[in-house]
């Protein structure tokens, strides 16, 4: 179509309902996210409540059965921390996505109407990667990643008391072990994103 002459009025709407879909779209991966990361928050929380509930009560209730429990139980955490560190990616890519969306959109607004141009702030030429570390959704995953590591280095720490009596290296062990998985999980993260 030429520049100069205007889209038919069903055109219009059509791109409105278009740019509107895709707004809501990049909307509920916000959304999406914050539960996303509350729903781990909340699952660890309610694991620990419990577990110090157990410890107050009964001090000398930790047996090697217990300690295996408590062990499995950490990991679980650790692979939902993995599985939530996933999810926060995608939905960086699904905002990513719609950003894309709604820029190729502008784009083609603009080659109709060349005073819109003006108009958008954010272009494709401006849009923040899809990997940003500086980013809501990279500071969450950090978040979920060093609980996910905490809960590795006490699924360790417990593990190994169920066998063995317990010192300063298995301390250093499950620590390390923890910071292992932090950084595996962000290495999740980038790659699901690069």
């Amino acid at each position: 179509m030429p520049v100069n002459k205007p889209l038919p009025l069903d055109f219009d709407e059509l791109l409105a309902a278009e740019y509107d879909y895709i707004a809501q779209t990049a909307s509920q991966a916000h959304e999406d996210r914050a539960r996303v990361s509350s729903f781990y928050l909340i699952a660890v929380g309610s694991l620990l409540a419990a577990m110090f509930g157990t410890q107050l009560f009964d001090p000398g209730f930790y047996s090697r059965a217990v300690n295996l429990m408590f062990s499995g139980l950490f990991i679980l955490l650790t692979l939902l921390a993995t599985s939530t560190i996933l999810q926060l990616a995608r939905l960086r890519a699904a905002w990513y996505e719609s950003a894309l969306a709604m820029n190729q959109l502008k784009d083609f607004m603009v080659s109709q109407n060349e005073k819109l141009a003006k108009a958008f702030r954010w272009t494709a030429n401006t849009l923040p990667p899809r990997y940003k570390t500086a980013s809501v959704s990279y500071y969450q995953a950090v978040e979920v990643a060093v609980i996910g590591g905490l809960m590795f280095g006490a699924a360790m720490l417990f593990l190994q008391q169920a066998f063995l009596r317990i010192g300063p290296l298995n301390w250093i062990l499950s620590a390390l072990s923890g910071l292992l998985i932090i950084y595996f999980q962000l290495s999740i993260y980038k790659r699901s994103l690069s």
